[in-house]
């Protein structure tokens, strides 16, 4: 894995972790588990975490603050987990999206319902010079009986972000058989925690401690250090 692309350990601005000392620790306690560079990407979704580069900014220079304080030497930086919904359209005109490095960037559907012409947004990323990144596939259950759209929306340039804490069971035995089935199709491109608190926490640690991790994911190819070290 190498990195982590997909966490929400920036404090205080979404639903993930609140302070900046809890965030330090759950970085310290990921970097012993072999991680060793982090891309926070805190929600970006106007109705509920109106985040722009402004506040996400100012967010991450406290935990980079902090994580001086307590002498955790790992590389973080943040990005953004962007919404697609109407709101975002304007956030791409407006150009100043904060990708996962270089030109990729991290978007999501709402887990109820597929974004009406999803592969529209998929291209006017493109055409902007973007290269999108699907957080969590395994999670829109409106696709689990649809593996075509996975394919579609890689076949047009999307890539397809796995969560560990899928595998690892946190979301239930549904998603767990689907997260197993895009790995088995050589569907998925990258993979990430998804962070939010300490039971996130809990959960990786025992999978990767167990061994269930490495006897997963062992020989399969994540494309995180060839894109993001």
């Amino acid at each position: 894995m190498g990195v982590d692309i997909h966490s929400h350990l920036i404090p205080g601005i979404d639903d993930g972790v609140s302070d900046a000392p809890s965030s330090a620790r759950y970085i310290r306690s990921l970097n012993e588990l072999g991680i060793e560079k982090f891309i926070c990407t805190p929600h970006v979704f106007t109705e509920i975490y109106p985040n722009t580069p402004d506040t996400i900014g100012a967010a991450a220079w406290e935990l980079k603050a902090e994580l001086k304080r307590q002498a955790v030497d790992v590389q973080v930086s943040a990005a953004a987990e962007y919404m697609l919904d109407p709101d975002f359209n304007s956030i791409l005109e407006e150009g100043k999206l904060l990708c996962l490095g270089g030109t990729y960037v991290l978007v999501e559907m709402s887990y109820q319902v597929e974004t009406p012409k999803v592969e529209r947004y998929i291209f006017d990323l493109y055409i902007k010079g973007y290269k999108p990144v699907l957080a969590h596939p395994e999670r829109y259950v409106y696709y689990h009986n649809n593996y075509q759209q996975y394919r579609r929306l890689r076949d047009r340039g999307c890539l397809l972000q796995l969560n560990l804490l899928s595998l690892a069971g946190y979301y239930g035995k549904a998603v767990r058989q689907v997260a197993l089935s895009l790995l088995k199709e050589g569907l998925i491109d990258l993979v990430g925690t998804d962070l939010h608190h300490e039971r996130h926490l809990q959960q990786l640690q025992e999978f990767v401690k167990s061994g269930s991790a490495g006897r997963i994911l062992r020989g399969y190819s994540f494309r995180n250090k060839e894109l993001f070290m």
